[in-house]
């Protein structure tokens, strides 16, 4: 593990797609996660966005988000279908690999797993001829889907190389998940790893669990359960994934200062990952005569 295993989520950074981009590439990052509206929003317009995102020389890891797509009937199918495949064209104009789709809150959505695997195969074969990948991750505040357990069994059961599941340590420290049987999903399985942490130890319910998640998560090293991530990590480590982890963490406070300090922050939770939890030299190069 390195540091070009790491990367920004944009969520996590203020201001405009430049700055952020900007940001990310000065500190030393080569990735980032990029939510769709970044590209939507941009006062020069979309096409102009993805001028900006090839220039950067940043790689996109993946592209946010899919909501409440899974679990649907006729016309609301047929509508969220529509959706997806307009991301995933935006997936294609970035470079990005991988679309994320998180586990639906919808209460249209069926619970049915073999209907909830069957959508998510759906998807994952219209991306094929795109070159994107999916990755289904669980809310946890999700319907039916809230444990990664749960987001494993159903892409187990969709049976399709170009899905895979993605596994966010907020929603599993929030609800407490056993994390002893994650070396149970084969490694090339693991779409994408997401990190953050957050401040309290216990959040017992969903508006709790939202709140934070929207507004109060912290970088790895800075919260209160630097153990569980800790055990994750090495765990996942053994189990020999060597995907990418993207720094994913959304939090008002980091809103209110320069990307740059942000970018600072996650680099701190880069060397704390590899030095103190896998107990290992993080490989750097030096960016503005900056090294470790």
């Amino acid at each position: 593990m390195n540091l070009a295993d790491f990367g920004m989520d944009s969520i996590t950074l203020a201001g405009p797609l430049e700055a952020k981009l900007a940001a990310c590439r000065a500190a030393g990052f080569s990735q980032i996660v990029l939510w769709a509206r970044d590209l939507a929003e941009h006062p020069l317009g979309m096409p102009h966005a993805v001028q900006v995102v090839r220039g950067s020389g940043l790689r996109v890891t993946a592209l946010q988000v899919m909501r409440d797509y899974e679990g649907l009937n006729g016309p609301l199918h047929e509508y969220k279908l529509d959706i997806a495949r307009h991301l995933l064209q935006a997936c294609r104009a970035v470079g990005a690999r991988l679309l994320l789709v998180c586990s639906s809150t919808s209460s249209h959505g069926s619970g049915d797993d073999a209907l909830i695997a069957r959508d998510l195969a759906k998807l994952a074969n219209s991306a094929v001829p795109m070159g994107v990948r999916i990755g289904y991750e669980a809310q946890s505040w999700g319907r039916h889907v809230h444990t990664w357990e749960q987001a494993w069994e159903v892409v187990d059961m969709a049976a399709h190389a170009n899905l895979g599941v993605v596994l966010d340590s907020f929603h599993m420290l929030a609800s407490g998940a056993d994390l002893e049987r994650l070396d149970e999903i084969p490694p090339d399985k693991i779409a994408l790893v997401q990190l953050s942490d957050f401040m309290w130890r216990d959040l017992p319910s969903n508006a709790e669990r939202i709140e934070t998640a929207g507004h109060l998560r912290v970088f790895p090293g800075e919260g209160s359960h630097s153990a569980e991530l800790s055990g994750m990590l090495r765990r996942l480590d053994r189990a020999r994934y060597r995907g990418d982890y993207s720094l994913e963490v959304v939090n008002d406070d980091y809103l209110q200062l320069p990307p740059e300090l942000v970018c600072a922050r996650a680099l701190t939770a880069a060397k704390w990952i590899t030095d103190q939890v896998l107990r290992r030299s993080l490989q750097v190069r030096g960016y503005a005569g900056q090294t470790w």
